[in-house]
């Protein structure tokens, strides 16, 4: 069993969505033959607790918009450090940059197969995590 085509969707829209925000380390994995809850996961990160939220306003925004979809479940919002956002096919996780670093969630996801994300999620991170050159813009 693999991903639905719904879930591998949804999991686009969510790391566009995130990668629009700025969002680290940005990564899908489909879990399907590991968990019978959800099809997939999406991981990413931020260095503060307001991107946190912005991220995950903006992913809720993108996939209530573009695929009339609503968490079922929403968890962590309060602290801003670790929020999930269950769509039943697919679970969100947005983590700030330490929680990321020290639960390190795709340790425990690895052997699962990774989601091919889209090129512009891709690029973005490419593009942030390449040093500057010299005379580059600041």
């Amino acid at each position: 069993m693999t991903a639905t085509d719904r879930s591998v969707q949804l999991v686009r829209l969510a790391a566009e969505a995130a990668a629009d925000k700025l969002a680290d380390d940005i990564l899908a994995y489909d879990v399907s033959e590991q968990l019978v809850i959800t099809d997939a996961f999406l991981l990413c990160s931020a260095t503060n607790d307001r991107q946190v939220r912005a991220i995950v306003d903006e992913i809720e925004d993108r996939l209530r918009i573009e695929a009339d979809a609503k968490p079922v479940r929403r968890e962590g919002e309060r602290e801003g450090r670790w929020v999930l956002l269950d769509y039943v096919d697919i679970v969100v996780h947005v983590q700030h940059e330490e929680d990321r670093t020290f639960y390190a969630l795709e340790r425990l996801w690895k052997d699962c197969p990774a989601i091919s994300l889209p090129d512009s999620v891709t690029q973005v991170a490419a593009q942030r995590a390449r040093p500057a050159a010299p005379g580059d813009a600041l």
